[in-house]
């Protein structure tokens, strides 16, 4: 996993780099120029989150049992994982934090019929098609975690039939990357619901989010090897 673990910090740096283009980028766009420019980053960091995936892939094809133990994640972060990453739905409660505090912010400006243009500023169409993705995205996560109970369940089966272990590790493999497809589309399609500049901020509230979590993982971990 040494190579993974090599790829996802430089991955991680490089995260931080968009997060600071991200945040310096200008919202609300005030000229076609800058527009296409929140567009072009937006991809970017599409194609970031994309070659992840596809390079986690490859690992879990190696290892499996190292890409679900994620020996590069602090224990706070393999605590909140789900099916080696972060459960799909997670990215709406994301939206609808975001929205609800930056409406309140705006309120005033909102209900006096002027547009913000931010998560603050969601449609009612928005709204409710993000709700309908919610559900998709729900019933297509609860079918995974039942498909992952079920290879679980056979976990004695080990002990008995060591000559299908390679078909088993198989079938593992299938359910991690199922999660992680849904993961990358749940993303791509929120994504397209919003504009340019709701995309923006939904992606540096994400990014926060990561760096957060990281961020009090590492020094609980060190506190508690201190500790030790």
């Amino acid at each position: 996993m040494s190579s993974f673990t090599n790829f996802y910090e430089t991955w991680f740096d490089h995260l931080r780099q968009l997060l600071n283009q991200l945040s310096a980028s200008p919202r609300p766009p005030s000229t076609p120029d800058q527009q296409r420019d929140l567009v072009h980053l937006v991809r970017k960091v599409m194609s970031h989150y994309s070659d992840y995936y596809r390079v986690k892939s490859l690992a879990a094809h190696r290892d499996v049992v190292s890409v679900l133990a994620a020996p590069w994640a602090t224990s706070l972060e393999r605590s909140l994982r789900w099916i080696g990453g972060w459960r799909p739905t997670t990215a709406f409660h994301l939206v609808y934090t975001e929205s609800s505090i930056r409406f309140e912010s705006h309120m005033v400006d909102i209900l006096r019929g002027l547009s913000t243009g931010d998560l603050g500023d969601l449609s009612p169409s928005q709204f409710r098609l993000i709700s309908d993705l919610q559900c998709e995205t729900v019933t297509e996560e609860n079918a995974i975690t039942d498909e992952l109970s079920e290879w679980q369940d056979g976990a004695s089966e080990f002990l008995v039939e060591i000559a299908n272990m390679e078909e088993k590790i198989g079938r593992l493999i299938s359910v991690i990357e199922k999660a992680d497809d849904l993961r990358l589309r749940t993303v791509q399609r929120l994504v397209e619901l919003l504009t340019p500049h709701q995309a923006v901020e939904f992606f540096i509230a994400a990014a926060e989010l990561q760096f957060g979590i990281r961020g009090w993982g590492i020094n609980q971990d060190r506190q508690r090897t201190n500790g030790d």
